[in-house]
């Protein structure tokens, strides 16, 4: 192990939808050794699954593909390796995508990449099951049987190992479906400093450092909570940079001349997103005990993070599984000063004995009042009678779709038989869509990581 070696990782991507020039100004601010991605959250999964299922070559997120050919040059010619999730439920698609776009690109023989998949177990889930794996809920405890003619997706959270044999066998783009967003960071890490497995401390650091990177600039300055007006130059935000050392200590950094701001604050503050217990922070690759975090401001835009320590791995791997459940809408109308918000109310209150006449059956109806009541629940008093607008909000479920189509015919009647001044009549008639619920399980772990395959596409 070269003691003195450091290896820097850059995020591009905190979510499907992040800023497409990040990844591009990653490539051309600096020097970087990867570029990691993460696209996927489960919400994403169940988007991505919907999508496969009306069209059986999508399920994978599209933007990457775009992404990949504004930076084949950098890849090709400044040695630049990419790792990403962006696979999604159809990680060979992507991977098909990205190399039919090298190959316009006239760069095909300089790019080798390496389809991670095994996460997949949908084909075999019911050999899972009679295998003796419950799969069920984590946090009801029903069985899977409860919703299985339902079932749409079911993936195993892959942890870093794929993506260090990946890198082993010289692919400088790795696709991925379901690996875990700390994966994708620690895997390089694995991989150059040569970290045994079982070092459990460095396998901690290179989770957190994953950790890190895997919101995007949410650790450089966006979306900060403490100080936010003091953040310079958000619509050239740079994001965020780990140089990470053989020893597990890393700094977090970020291009120089780019916006936003890397301090003690801005990586605490995403240190703390989606915790849960700060001792315990299980991946599939180890455990990482987030009170051993040391952190210390070094410079201008530079945090140094030492001192972490970790455990082993459980003997379990996280499976997300996306069914089916019903159908929903949401409908909107906004309502003008004055007494806009007793407007709202009595077209609330029109809309659902309307809905009730006609003997509608809805798991739910949700009413929010935008303005007033929709981010933090019902707020204490009497809301402002001077508020200027109003939106009134509505969302119904079913497992049936007919209630919720026809409660979408009910919302835009209520523009000249409802209360006056509707002033936006937000996107026309609502439309149905299918609601795809989530069901989080736990499996054992070697009945998957034999499946894992890396191919060369």
């Amino acid at each position: 192990m070269n003691v003195n070696k450091t290896v820097r990782i850059a995020s591009g991507q905190g979510f499907w939808g992040d800023w497409l020039e990040a990844p591009v100004r990653q490539v051309e601010g600096g020097d970087i050794d990867y570029l990691v991605l993460d696209y996927l959250a489960e919400v994403t999964m169940s988007i991505l699954q919907k999508q496969r299922s009306r069209d059986p070559s999508r399920g994978y997120a599209r933007d990457f593909v775009t992404t990949v050919e504004r930076i084949l040059p950098g890849i090709a010619d400044r040695g630049v390796r990419v790792i990403s999730n962006a696979g999604g439920v159809n990680p060979r698609a992507c991977a098909e995508a990205v190399r039919a776009a090298a190959d316009r690109a006239g760069l095909g023989s300089k790019i080798r990449i390496a389809l991670v998949t095994g996460d997949d177990l949908l084909p075999g889930l019911d050999a899972l099951v009679a295998g003796g794996e419950q799969l069920a809920n984590m946090d009801t405890g029903r069985p899977l049987s409860d919703v299985r003619p339902s079932v749409r997706s079911a993936n195993a959270y892959l942890g870093m190992m794929p993506v260090v044999e990946a890198l082993d066998r010289g692919a400088n783009i790795v696709i991925t479906g379901r690996v875990t967003d700390t994966g994708l960071t620690l895997g390089p890490l694995v991989h150059e400093f040569g970290w045994a497995a079982d070092d459990w401390d460095r396998i901690a650091a290179g989770t957190i450092a994953g950790h890190i990177l895997e919101c995007g600039a949410q650790s450089s300055g966006g979306n900060l909570l403490r100080d936010w007006r003091t953040v310079k130059r958000l619509d050239e935000v740079g994001f965020p940079i780990v140089v990470a050392e053989a020893d597990g200590a890393f700094t977090v950094t970020k291009h120089p001349g780019t916006g936003g701001v890397v301090n003690v604050a801005s990586v605490t503050e995403q240190l703390v997103y989606e915790m849960g217990d700060p001792k315990n922070y299980i991946t599939p690759d180890g455990v990482a005990d987030f009170s051993s975090i040391r952190l210390h401001q070094t410079g201008k835009n530079r945090v140094r993070v030492s001192g972490i320590t970790g455990g082993p791995r459980t003997d379990f791997l996280k499976v997300s599984i996306a069914y089916a459940w019903g159908w929903k809408a949401i409908g909107s109308l906004v309502y003008s000063w004055p007494e806009a918000v007793d407007k709202a109310k009595a077209a609330d209150r029109i809309l659902r004995k309307r809905l009730k006449a006609l003997g509608l059956d809805f798991d739910q109806i949700l009413t929010e009042l935008v303005g007033v009541n929709a981010t933090h629940g019902r707020l204490s008093g009497e809301p402002d009678p001077e508020i200027a607008e109003v939106m009134l909000r509505v969302g119904v479920r079913s497992r049936d779709r007919d209630p919720v189509e026809r409660f979408t015919r009910e919302i835009a009647p209520l523009v000249l038989t409802g209360p006056p001044s509707v002033t936006g009549f937000a996107g026309g008639r609502p439309q149905v869509e299918e609601i795809v619920a989530y069901w989080p399980a736990l499996m054992s772990r070697e009945r998957i990581e034999p499946d894992v395959r890396v191919e060369m596409i």
